[in-house]
């Protein structure tokens, strides 16, 4: 599958597609306004795409601020899950914080999201923390995840 596989920037122009893994892929999806924010206001932000044969199959956002990224998003298509297409994101988008002379990263996940949280200890991430009632939709809580870069 790799060989189909591709990454890039997110732009303006790519928000609908973008839209349709979100909505696909939370219970509370974020809203388009908050992306069109990320790319046009917010100077942290960075949103890498994932495309298979050309088409958006997820994407991940970041904030890059000074030595420190944080993941604000990751989402894969239902239909592309199970393929290691989260953790080629993942590991690309940890290369990127790195080069860009991130020394961590961080990100929180739902304390119930078990298969996210394998992922992010594969990829050397550990537990932090947890943020109670993070999730507006159903007050779940969030584990907090750290990894050193460098």
């Amino acid at each position: 599958m790799s060989e189909g596989l591709t990454f890039r920037w997110m732009t303006m122009d790519d928000i609908d597609a973008v839209m349709s893994v979100e909505e696909q892929s939370f219970s509370s999806p974020w809203k388009r306004v908050a992306f069109e924010n990320e790319l046009t206001i917010n100077e942290f932000a960075k949103y890498l795409l994932l495309e298979w044969e050309g088409e958006i199959v997820g994407y991940c956002g970041m904030w890059l601020i000074v030595d420190e990224a944080h993941i604000t998003n990751v989402a894969i298509l239902p239909n592309y899950r199970g393929k290691k297409l989260g953790e080629a994101l993942m590991r690309q988008i940890m290369m990127i914080a790195t080069a860009s002379g991130a020394k961590s990263m961080t990100l929180e996940v739902r304390v119930s999201n078990l298969i996210a949280q394998s992922l992010y200890r594969k990829l050397g991430f550990h537990n932090g923390g947890i943020r109670k009632q993070y999730y507006s939709d159903n007050q779940e809580d969030a584990l907090v995840m750290w990894v050193n870069l460098k």
